[in-house]
């Protein structure tokens, strides 16, 4: 009796066996290739690379495991080291750390959505225990790289929706677009603005799509002409509010989607000669620790930046002891919670 095969022609009493001589043949490439790729090595060309490693993830192939314990270290790669975000996230990945005796190491990917190659032969080199991007989305080649290695991946506020492969940890960002627009909209106000982060922020989607359902279920119609593109910059917060600031029929509010922005904004109404929450309420996104020393302190969304690296951290050194199972939940979501100081008011009177 003759044994079945699958597609690539191999029986399928073999495929939790794979070598790397197997993976060569499907993918009808050399050995010597498809280790250069399994290891992370950079002189293997792009498209050979993409091709190797599809074939690697179709077929399951898992390297042998070497006795090298990994690293007792977790690595983690930001967007870029601005302000107070990576510092609050830090906190809490280090608290974990320091509970298994485990360093923490820290990269940027310079404003870029992802790290480039040279980093990941880096971090291939150094095995860590674990490895979360935050705000910075690894590509799909260089998740399977560390998969095919075991090394365990958890994304942090990610800036798109992770591979169902993937695990994440990330904040109620809708909920929080939703609740700071109804305050806003319980005080009185009707005219309200969004200055939000880059397109290709997640979080700044799922922001800006809480304030459209909260206008919508208040019957109020999303004007165009008050959402404005920032990229979550200070500076964003003082040139929008000057512009809409100086529209005809300009806003009494603005919701700013993260609290750097928030800043700009007290700025930009002090030149255009408004007072805060006299003639414009602000509400921002995070709730940095500064924010209740501003004059007057924001009211803001607090997303809990602390918790979430220890989240992050935790579900990596889960990841890792289980050896690759996802963990449970697979996707988590951490409240955000609306914190009312004295930046808003009702909109004064005609």
């Amino acid at each position: 009796m003759a044994t079945s095969s699958d597609a690539a022609g191999l029986p399928r009493a073999r495929r939790q066996t794979l070598t790397l001589a197997d993976i060569a043949g499907i993918a009808g490439v050399s050995t010597a290739t498809v280790s250069k790729v399994v290891n992370g090595r950079s002189e293997v060309a792009a498209e050979t690379r993409a091709h190797v490693e599809r074939v690697i993830h179709e077929h399951g192939y898992q390297p042998p495991r070497k006795t090298a314990k990994p690293a007792p270290l977790l690595e983690l790669v930001f967007h870029e080291f601005a302000g107070v975000y990576p510092v609050e996230i830090m906190r809490g990945v280090e608290r974990v750390a320091v509970e298994h005796h485990l360093a923490v190491t820290a990269s940027q990917s310079h404003g870029r959505q992802n790290p480039g190659q040279g980093w990941l032969e880096d971090v291939l080199s150094r095995r860590p225990t674990g490895v979360i991007p935050v705000f910075s989305d690894l590509s799909a080649d260089q998740a399977t790289q560390l998969s095919i290695r075991g090394i365990p991946l958890v994304v942090l506020d990610p800036n798109g929706v992770p591979g169902d492969d993937v695990s994440s940890v990330g904040a109620t960002n809708w909920l929080g677009g939703l609740s700071a627009t109804r305050h806003l909209l319980n005080l009185g106000h009707r005219r309200i603005a969004a200055i939000t982060g880059p397109q290709w922020a997640l979080c700044s989607r799922a922001r800006l799509d809480g304030y459209r359902a909260a206008l919508d279920m208040a019957g109020v119609p999303v004007d165009p002409a008050l959402i404005r593109e920032g990229d979550f910059q200070t500076i964003d917060g003082v040139t929008h509010t000057v512009d809409l600031l100086n529209l005809p029929d300009p806003p009494t509010a603005i919701f700013a989607l993260n609290d750097g922005m928030a800043v700009g904004v007290y700025h930009g109404a002090s030149l255009t000669g408004r007072r805060v929450p006299d003639d414009l309420s602000v509400v921002g996104f995070d709730d940095f620790p500064i924010d209740e020393w501003l004059v007057p302190p924001l009211t803001t969304v607090r997303q809990p930046l602390e918790e979430m690296g220890a989240a992050a951290a935790r579900m990596a050194l889960e990841l890792a002891l289980t050896q690759g199972a996802p963990p449970n939940p697979k996707r988590l979501e951490l409240p955000t919670e609306l914190v009312v100081r004295a930046s808003t008011a009702p909109p004064p009177q005609p």
